[in-house]
């Protein structure tokens, strides 16, 4: 605003003019002089330059908002921008509606917890058409791991959504809307970047997958194309000297030699912590597998129980358990087995 031209902002012609002829042709020009700088360059007196400095000074300033301006905007900006909803009923109404456009999401849990199946849920839901409930776009899927099954994906399908998927050749133009990349290292997927942004604008694309190493992409990428971005992270194990707790959290102290070995931290540390929007925690307690909103700026800290059946994540219960202190960023990890339930062996 400051380099906003001075012959833009209605000065009278008769001041205007002045402005010209002296060579004030902004307002960071006019507004680097004092007032009696100005009356002598300007051979104009006090009344004159006030006036004229407090009309740039208001062209220029922006404009106060309230607080609720502002919650007003977001609320007609996340109607706009949209999200992506999971079609896991707690969570979408813990998280408003699904995972936002224009975010980036983290799935953070141990090897074989669900991540992936979760994953190929949501590139169904971004592909699936509007009139079911989807998105109605395309998918890039970046493999780093090699772990994305189209069989996977298509069982997924039929058994979510029988009455699109028994249509004759919608399962294959479903998995012709998810475009699956696998660089093979750091560099290459760099490299390959420019050309996922122009993707993203051409081809429609709703949905941006990173299944795993989540430090390969920051979240500008999700500003920029105004589209979910999810990525899953890998766990660790933590060291007797790695509990980490932040300053609104309870100081607990683990008697349990046993039970502190089954907890992990996600892995890429504090500063990757800070750079994603949602973090959602997927764990396992005494053989129960939960999906936890460990971070979020629209929902308070909630646990799900959930399962990986044939037909991808489903909640057990859509009232969330609400967590405290450590159990938010602590990660479970006991009696997990991988598997999968089918038909009634749910």
């Amino acid at each position: 605003m400051a380099n906003k031209r001075i012959t833009e902002m209605g000065l009278p012609k008769s001041i205007g003019h002045i402005f010209a002829a002296r060579n004030i042709i902004t307002a960071k020009d006019a507004l680097s002089l004092t007032e009696f700088e100005l009356m002598e360059l300007l051979d104009v007196g006090l009344a004159q330059v006030k006036s004229a400095l407090a009309l740039i000074s208001e062209m220029t300033s922006p404009r106060y908002q309230t607080v609720q301006t502002l919650l007003d905007q977001r609320k007609q900006n996340e109607y706009l921008t949209g999200h992506l909803p999971t079609q896991l009923k707690g969570l979408d109404a813990a998280l408003c509606g699904g995972l936002p456009f224009g975010a980036l999401t983290e799935l953070v849990g141990p090897s074989g917890i669900g991540k992936t199946q979760f994953c190929l849920k949501l590139s169904l839901l971004a592909a699936l058409p509007s009139c079911y409930g989807g998105l109605d776009g395309q998918v890039i899927y970046i493999d780093v791991e090699s772990k994305f099954s189209s069989r996977r994906l298509i069982e997924i399908g039929i058994n979510s959504f029988p009455e699109v998927f028994c249509l004759d050749g919608i399962a294959k133009e479903m998995a012709g809307r998810i475009t699956v990349l696998r660089p093979g290292s750091l560099t290459e997927f760099t490299e390959s970047l420019q050309e996922i942004k122009v993707s993203v604008l051409q081809y429609k694309v709703k949905l941006l997958i990173v299944d795993s190493m989540a430090a390969l992409v920051s979240g500008s990428l999700a500003e920029f194309s105004r589209i979910p971005v999810v990525m899953t992270n890998q766990v660790r194990s933590r060291g007797a000297n790695q509990i980490s707790q932040y300053i609104f959290q309870e100081s607990t102290v683990e008697d349990d030699t046993e039970k502190f070995d089954s907890r992990l931290v996600a892995a890429l540390g504090i500063h990757w912590a800070h750079a994603v929007n949602i973090r959602l925690v997927l764990e396992s307690r005494s053989g129960q597998r939960f999906i936890k909103v460990a971070k979020s700026p629209m929902s308070p800290t909630l646990a799900f129980p959930f399962q990986v059946t044939s037909m991808g994540i489903i909640l057990l219960n859509d009232d969330g358990v609400e967590m405290a202190g450590p159990q938010i960023n602590a990660i479970d990890h006991q009696g997990h087995s991988d598997i999968i339930f089918h038909g009634d062996e749910r």
